[in-house]
């Protein structure tokens, strides 16, 4: 946990749980916004709070979508694989979200074969974004970077498990500053 400026913001970060996530793009950037000092609320779209990752990992998401005041939201992540890609993108009322927080300038993020939903929405267009490799297809109207993570306004995307651990480092920064990054990472030792 950060000592020197804890920063804690009062609204939530809501990431959002489906059947099929990928485990480490979920996980691993809640325990780095966690560590942070953030508000983060999973939120299971299944209508119960176990949900099972793609590798067969159940988790107990802190609250279900029905139950979720999102006016209290300031950012809405969206972890990958391919089967809880496919429940986030079919779940109507979080595309409806997703376009209400994009209008209202909040943070999206999306990592893996997510970006896709982003995509699928229409919020992508004219945006850069990345994706796993053989998803950008969907991207619809995005400039397609095949970094491991990037930026472009209020909309983060990653490209897979690999990039799990930035994906969370840049969420923090936006609300936190790179300072706290920079602890986190040393902390984790990621600068070894």
């Amino acid at each position: 946990m950060i000592s020197p400026k804890k920063m804690i913001i009062m609204s939530k970060i809501f990431l959002f749980l489906a059947d099929g996530f990928e485990t480490v793009e979920a996980l691993a950037p809640v325990d780095v916004m966690r560590r942070a000092g953030l508000d983060v609320v999973t939120t299971s779209i299944m209508g119960r709070k176990e949900v099972v990752s793609a590798q067969g990992v159940t988790v107990v998401a802190d609250m279900l979508f029905e139950d979720a005041a999102f006016a209290d939201a300031v950012a809405l992540v969206l972890p990958g694989g391919g089967v809880g890609t496919d429940n986030l993108s079919a779940c109507e009322p979080l595309r409806a979200e997703l376009k209400k927080a994009a209008a209202d300038g909040k943070l999206l993020a999306a990592i893996c074969a997510a970006p896709m939903v982003l995509g699928r929405t229409g919020l992508l267009a004219g945006r850069k974004a990345t994706c796993y490799p053989g998803c950008e297809g969907d991207l619809f109207g995005a400039v397609y970077t095949a970094t491991a993570v990037e930026e472009d306004g209020n909309i983060i995307t990653a490209c897979g498990p690999g990039a799990s651990f930035d994906f969370g480092f840049a969420i923090v920064k936006r609300f936190c500053g790179e300072e706290v990054v920079n602890t986190l990472r040393s902390q984790m030792q990621f600068d070894k």
